[in-house]
């Protein structure tokens, strides 16, 4: 066991003091731009538009999800409690609203008489809600979406109407709308993803978590495109400003990744021949087997005596 006189060691055990000289050295790098924030940074949103707030009838309202497994409908302008939802066993940890219920471009003059929102729990439950002024109704109480391990922590909608999650089980889903919100895309991140985001642009989606790391994926084939390395902790948010994603973290950092194709291309193409490298060895290996298995035969002394038995009757 090795032995420390500096106090600020006293009370740790080796593996917290390497873990806290690795995060100090890594946090002078410089990747990504970071604007360094005082304290730590739990989420991030795309001013001015608030993915819980809707206009419905002439009053804006939002929709609030909490720890204590609650969702709440809350008037903006008279701070009035609307509606209480209970359905989530645990936490609420994310909530989106139905871009086909509720279009953010194309408002009426009057609002919209109600809107669905998505919710995500710690429970690993995803649960529909469709919100009016007047009354709030889960939709399909009996069959929430379960489709994670554990704990669902992010809910992105793409410009398709199709679902993206993130969950701790290190995994990111798409939810096939037409499919009625069954999976057709799973991102295996291998680490807690806390945040996805779609770049429509290019066709990337991107994931990032627990791994510190910023990761970018081919989002039809599902290919790993590239890693942007800079956070040092948790990566708690992402967000899409047109070909670029801004990350924050609970390191305190807000940090800017250029997804354009100039950036993204040549890694795109080197994913792609990794790919083809990887089945063409896939092939050969598959050939040496089955060439084994057809010089796999009976030696000499077997063959003789299997055409000695083949023989006694005559």
């Amino acid at each position: 066991m090795s032995s420390s006189t500096d106090p600020d060691h006293f009370f740790q055990t080796n593996h917290s003091i390497a873990e806290t000289e690795r995060k100090s050295s890594k946090s002078k790098n410089q990747n990504g731009k970071p604007v360094r924030l005082p304290s730590k940074i739990l989420a991030a949103i795309a001013d001015p538009q608030c993915p819980q707030q809707a206009v419905l009838k002439n009053a804006e309202v939002i929709v609030s999800g909490a720890a204590d497994a609650s969702i709440i409908v809350w008037n903006v302008q008279t701070a009035e409690r609307l509606h209480v939802l209970k359905g989530h066993a645990r936490g609420i940890l994310d909530l989106a609203v139905d871009p086909s219920t509720y279009d953010h471009d194309n408002i009426p003059a009057d609002g919209i008489q109600e809107a669905v929102v998505f919710s995500a729990g710690s429970d690993r439950e995803i649960r529909r809600w469709r919100i009016s002024l007047e009354k709030a109704e889960q939709v399909d109480p009996e069959s929430p979406l379960l489709f994670h391990e554990t704990s669902v922590y992010a809910l992105r909608f793409d410009d398709d109407g199709d679902l993206w999650t993130a969950s701790a089980d290190g995994t990111a889903k798409c939810l096939s709308r037409f499919q009625n919100f069954q999976p057709d895309t799973t991102i295996q991140h291998n680490d807690y993803v806390r945040a996805v985001a779609v770049e429509e642009v290019g066709g990337y989606v991107i994931t990032a978590g627990r791994s510190e790391d910023v990761k970018v994926w081919d989002r039809g084939s599902g290919e790993l495109i590239k890693t942007f390395d800079g956070h040092y902790e948790e990566i708690s948010g992402l967000v899409m400003l047109q070909q670029r994603c801004v990350s924050v973290g609970i390191d305190g950092t807000v940090r800017l990744w250029d997804l354009l194709p100039e950036t993204l291309g040549n890694a795109r193409e080197q994913s792609k021949r990794r790919s083809e490298r990887l089945e063409t060895r896939d092939e050969v290996s598959s050939v040496r087997q089955e060439d084994e298995c057809e010089h796999v035969g009976l030696t000499e002394e077997e063959e003789r005596e299997l055409d000695e038995l083949m023989h006694e009757d005559n």
